[in-house]
């Protein structure tokens, strides 16, 4: 087996890692103008598409720890983009909505974000991207079921 069989340039982990900030670094510098980061930008859409979560459930759709789903709401809220409210059923929790700042914020970048999937479906045809798309969230499904076990 060859040397290149081996190396890094093989690894899914690393591949998907460099891939991963190539991607983040071009939607970070298009989303610059507006003030916000492609981690804040991943958890207001969510929010925005579900308004009056509860942290751990944004924490799960965004794919993000708690700690860093908590700094991020508190970045949110400080630029007047979400808000907070107690919750009805359990004092500890509390509901996160969404203010008309926020939302106008995601409905002006959300084309920015598509024009990102837009050139990268440029180096593929259609049916590459949903193979793409569909092993990503395999390896995805499979490595939390690994991680569930440990």
């Amino acid at each position: 087996m060859s040397t290149k069989a081996n190396g890094l340039e093989y690894s899914i982990g690393f591949n998907m890692s460099v891939t991963y900030r190539k991607l983040s670094n071009v939607l970070q510098q298009r989303l610059k103008e507006y003030e916000i980061t492609t981690e804040q930008w991943s958890v207001l859409y969510q929010i925005a598409n579900t308004d009056g979560l509860i942290q751990k459930e944004i924490a799960e759709r965004s794919a993000k720890d708690k700690p860093t789903t908590t700094r991020i709401l508190d970045q949110l809220e400080g630029k007047g983009c979400v808000y907070k409210k107690m919750g009805d059923t359990d004092r500890r929790s509390f509901l996160v909505y969404i203010t008309d700042k926020g939302r106008s914020l995601i409905e002006k970048t959300i084309p920015i974000e598509q024009q990102v999937i837009t050139e990268v479906k440029a180096c593929m045809s259609d049916d590459e991207y949903s193979l793409l798309m569909e092993l990503l969230s395999r390896i995805n499904n499979h490595m939390s079921e690994l991680t569930d076990r440990e």
